[in-house]
């Protein structure tokens, strides 16, 4: 690679890295309100039907996993110039993955559930039971829950990567194999917090953004030179 071309990459690389707290902010603007249970169908016909929802869905969780992505390619432009290339490259893969998978999750409820919603709120019935099968079906949870745990797993590979890469980073390391899988569980066990460990997130990783690239060109690989002969 050229070294102007080199340059313009590594340009685009730091912009790229305020993807992720871009990310972050979306994960926790999204989850400031919640949909009520299932259990009470008419609350939650109500809630699957106003704007809020499906904004959440297409600009927070959907584009929310485009920026994911972005941003960690640009982070693993400078990672894998250190002493955790190999552990960057899985958690960059897991995080693809995992995100292309969370996509489709939400993309599944972003477009089914406000039809429904409308349905039951316009008197027709059995929309609970075709929630139960289509919304809510065996094939979404699978999904959903899958996406879930991968996306979790990555955010560790990821962390440990970055902390991996030098000392100065291992905060942010931590930070972030921690915080997102921990957004992940309070949106199932503790539902008040999730916001709040978004935006904590969206700190730690604004941080990473300012700190990596300083960081990542002073981390790199010793070169090995041959012994010389008859040494």
């Amino acid at each position: 690679m050229s070294e102007r071309m080199s340059t313009r990459v590594e340009r685009a690389a730091r912009l790229g890295l305020w993807l992720l707290p871009a990310y972050a902010v979306l994960l926790a603007l999204g989850t400031l309100t919640h949909q009520p249970p299932v259990s009470d169908f008419d609350a939650y016909a109500r809630y699957i039907t106003t704007d809020v929802f499906l904004l959440s869905h297409i600009g927070g969780s959907i584009g929310g996993a485009g920026l994911a992505i972005l941003g960690a390619v640009a982070a693993t432009v400078f990672l894998v110039r250190g002493r955790a290339t190999g552990t960057a490259i899985v958690g960059l893969v897991l995080t693809v993955v995992s995100n292309v998978y969370m996509a489709a999750s939400f993309g599944s409820a972003a477009f089914v559930q406000p039809g429904i919603g409308r349905a039951h709120l316009a008197g027709v019935p059995g929309m609970d039971d075709i929630n139960a099968d289509t919304a809510y079906g065996p094939a979404f949870f699978a999904t959903a829950l899958t996406a879930t745990a991968m996306l979790s797993i990555a955010a560790i590979v990821f962390g440990i990567a970055i902390a991996r890469t030098s000392p100065a980073l291992r905060v942010y390391g931590v930070a972030y194999a921690v915080l997102l899988p921990m957004f992940a569980v309070t949106g199932f066990a503790f539902q008040p917090a999730q916001p709040w460990t978004g935006f904590a997130l969206a700190v730690a990783t604004a941080a990473l953004a300012v700190r990596l690239p300083r960081t990542a060109s002073t981390a790199t690989v010793p070169t090995r030179h041959p012994a010389p002969i008859g040494a």
